[in-house]
């Protein structure tokens, strides 16, 4: 089965006269879909974004690491692992050449607090849930796992 999705794009940073130079214009924009809270998103700063706003590359990396969290729930839930809390602190590596560039590596580091089910079957199932997520699967770089697991 296919699924489709839709997001408008929109450019605010024309500063007057458009992109007639380089530093002639913001790198500012505004992300909406039907129904969701605008996201204000921009360049990275060392590309003259906006620093309060979210970047292309921050949004890859929020995207992977939000896709493996629903995963891996999925994937606790089916192993009997009861999961109370989860955070993830995810860096991701993007290498610059010339005017262009491509991440080479992100790295995950989901920390999973559990109430019930056996700890290392809750640290295992990164793996399943890593496999299931259409984000991950859909990039042409290492997206690896650093997880730790607590007790509630």
């Amino acid at each position: 089965m296919d699924h489709s999705y839709q997001v408008r794009v929109e450019w605010q940073g024309n500063l007057g006269s458009g992109t007639s130079g380089y530093r002639d214009y913001g790198r500012d924009l505004l992300i909406t879909a039907e129904g969701n809270a605008p996201i204000e998103g921009s360049a990275d700063k060392p590309f003259r974004g906006t620093p309060e706003r979210w970047n292309p590359e921050e949004l890859l990396l929020a995207a992977l690491a939000q896709c493996h969290m629903l995963s891996y729930l999925h994937v606790a839930t089916r192993n009997g692992v009861v999961v109370t809390a989860y955070e993830d602190d995810a860096t991701g590596t993007m290498e610059q050449v010339g005017d262009g560039g491509r991440f080479t590596s992100v790295t995950l580091r989901p920390i999973v607090t559990i109430s019930a089910g056996d700890p290392e079957v809750a640290r295992a199932i990164h793996a399943e849930a890593s496999s299931l997520c259409f984000i991950a699967s859909s990039v042409n770089f290492p997206v690896g796992h650093e997880p730790q697991i607590r007790l509630a």
